[in-house]
């Protein structure tokens, strides 16, 4: 969701704030917008449609100027429209962006109304702009600190004053900011990604840092305005553009990445050795004696299934929190609890407030798994596990799911030697299991001219049930967030044998019922439960794996799977659901990689 873009040069800034807003589009917005300071004036270009058309506002305008702000915004205080997109101004002095959300925006509002303050928009950020405003005496980096002062909530924002002209002032708290450093510029944006192609040279700012970037130099302060040094980092960001090639959405050219992703992922080792997870892993192994999975949304899901592989082969108990709930409740602190948080960007707001609130109540051991080595959540947690998706653009989450759950499996065998579960020869055959993936997916990705077939029938549907049970329980959550994602059907996922206490009765002719079938030790309690909604008129609609014995007929239809996959039976039956899901949508018109209301990496609360 929201992205930032800021920069000061001796050039034309403007194709640079153009370029990085393009660079983060993927994460989501409903509008976006520049400002620069030119000629002692703010000049300003919005749109609440894509960045394409920003981008041809300011062309032809013809908005240049040496220092700017830019934005992609997603909505939460006030509709999708132009006043309320950023960058805000406040009495024609000032421009700001902003990511997070003001949680005591309407007091300041009050307050600010009553010092003659006029608010044109409906948003929380024109508090901070006219807040900052307000406590402006000639030096901008100090009205921020001590406007922020007063700020409760999450944020991070850009700030232009006409009163400086080669000046930009960022800070940040519980929303991510990153200061680029170049050769007579300097730059800000919320995501290193948005500053490749200009700077490779990072500052990752911390909880509560103001900066003030000039031509010349970067100035980092805490709240207290005491100067402080951060570390500058080299990361060469993917900068290349991505391109669809023969898929017709990015999300379809990712379901097809899988094969790819997976196999980075899988470790290049001999053996699951716990230095996999860092060079403290092999201690912290041995003193756990639980573990504790924080996630949210597809993440929480890759958590359920991961309960399953970490209590069967490690031996070890799991709970899984969604991460939103946990830091919300009275929970009771475990010392030797490992506690494992989940994101793909790794900025998930609701997920590191839970890992930060797990670490205050004295949880010493935590682990993420994350596919951003850069991002907070990597460098909050001792211990870190990086999968390989690479950039993933589609905002429903399709080879960072299926990459999270190899490296939650290679974290259960990799407890469970530790803890003495797995002998030699069962680890070498998880190996070769692993190894094997890639080609298994490649079998099950032929089959996506069936599911074709089944999507055009999906797509006249309202509703549906996802049912499945074990293992494949939440593969089958995962499945219907899918559907709702991306195509707007209502669908709902259960554990198949809680059919007959309650679900039931929503079974009709008209009802599609998704259904996992795997030949494990759960098939044949799943046929009978397949068979409750046979009998009320239900359609049926099954992933069967080669060996069931369960075959297309009256209401039954059944794409069979290529071969049983054991343990990591639930990375090959969840691709069918993506596709699914995704040709559903496909015949329904949506915006597949774009669906409304959502946004890829969800940094506000």
């Amino acid at each position: 969701m929201c992205g930032i873009v800021g920069a000061v040069a001796q050039r034309n800034i403007v194709p640079v704030l153009i370029e990085g807003l393009r660079r983060l589009e993927y994460r989501g917005y409903d509008s976006c917008g520049v400002a620069v300071l030119a000629g002692g004036e703010l000049h300003r270009a919005r749109s609440v449609s894509r960045v394409a058309e920003l981008d041809a506002q300011v062309r032809e305008t013809h908005l240049e100027g040496v220092s700017g702000i830019s934005h992609t915004r997603w909505a939460t205080h006030g509709a999708p429209v132009t006043d309320n997109a950023h960058p805000i101004f406040s009495c024609n002095e000032l421009a700001l962006v902003h990511n997070g959300i003001i949680e005591n925006y309407e007091p300041l509002r009050e307050m600010l109304r009553g010092k003659g303050y006029e608010f044109v928009s409906q948003t929380d950020t024109e508090v901070i702009a006219h807040l900052i405003h307000s406590l402006y005496r000639g030096d901008l980096i100090t009205a921020v600190r001590n406007a922020v002062g007063e700020l409760h909530g999450a944020y991070a924002i850009a700030v232009l004053h006409t009163a400086h002209r080669n000046t930009v002032v960022g800070a940040r708290q519980g929303s991510p900011l990153v200061v680029g450093l170049g050769e007579h510029e300097n730059f800000l944006a919320s995501d290193a990604l948005a500053l490749a192609g200009s700077t490779e040279r990072l500052v990752f700012l911390e909880e509560g840092d103001v900066c003030e970037l000039t031509l010349a130099s970067v100035r980092i302060v805490d709240r207290h305005g005491a100067p402080i040094e951060r570390e500058t980092r080299e990361v060469a960001a993917y900068g290349g553009a991505v391109e669809l090639g023969p898929y017709r959405h990015f999300m379809q050219k990712e379901i097809f990445e899988q094969p790819r992703t997976i196999g980075d992922t899988i470790p290049a080792t001999d053996s699951f050795d716990a230095t996999l997870f860092g060079e403290a892993a092999p201690t912290a192994f041995s003193e756990i004696d639980s573990l504790l999975i924080v996630a949210c949304g597809t993440s929480y899901y890759s958590g359920l299934t991961a309960k399953y592989w970490l209590e069967s082969i490690a031996k070890i108990p799991t709970q899984v929190e969604i991460a939103s709930e946990y830091r919300y409740r009275d929970s009771v602190p475990n010392a030797n609890q490992l506690v494992v948080a989940i994101s793909q960007s790794g900025e998930t707001a609701d997920t590191l407030a839970a890992l930060k609130h797990a670490q205050a109540l004295g949880h010493k051991h935590t682990l993420s798994v994350c596919n951003v080595s850069t991002s907070a959540m990597v460098r909050l947690t001792v211990l870190s596990f990086l999968t390989h998706a690479g950039r993933e653009i589609g905002v429903a989450s399709t080879k960072a799911f299926t990459t999270q759950l190899v490296a939650l499996f290679v974290l259960a065998v990799t407890l469970g030697k530790v803890r003495g579960h797995v002998t030699a020869s069962q680890e070498a055959d998880y190996l070769r299991q692993l190894r094997h993936l890639p080609a298994a997916l490649n079998s099950v990705l032929a089959l996506e001219p069936q599911i074709i077939a089944w999507s055009e029938e999906f797509a006249r549907k309202d509703s549906a049930l996802f049912l499945g049970r074990g293992l494949h329980y939440p593969i089958a959550l995962e499945g219907a967030l899918k559907l709702k994602e991306i195509s707007y059907i209502h669908a709902e996922a259960y554990a198949a044998g809680e059919l007959k206490h309650g679900p039931l009765a929503l079974v009709t002719q008209t009802m599609a019922a998704v259904t996992i079938a795997p030949n494990d030790a759960l098939l044949e309690k799943l046929k009978s439960n397949i068979q409750e909604v046979r009998a009320r008129g239900g359609q049926l609609y099954v992933f069967a794996d080669a060996d069931t014995k369960i075959v297309n007929d009256e209401g039954l239809h059944v794409i069979r799977m290529p071969e049983h996959y054991g343990l990591l039976s639930p990375i090959l039956h969840v691709v069918p659901l993506q596709l699914l899901a995704y040709h559903t949508a496909c015949a329904r018109g949506t915006d597949v990689d774009k669906p409304r209301n959502l946004a890829k990496s969800v940094t506000v609360e």
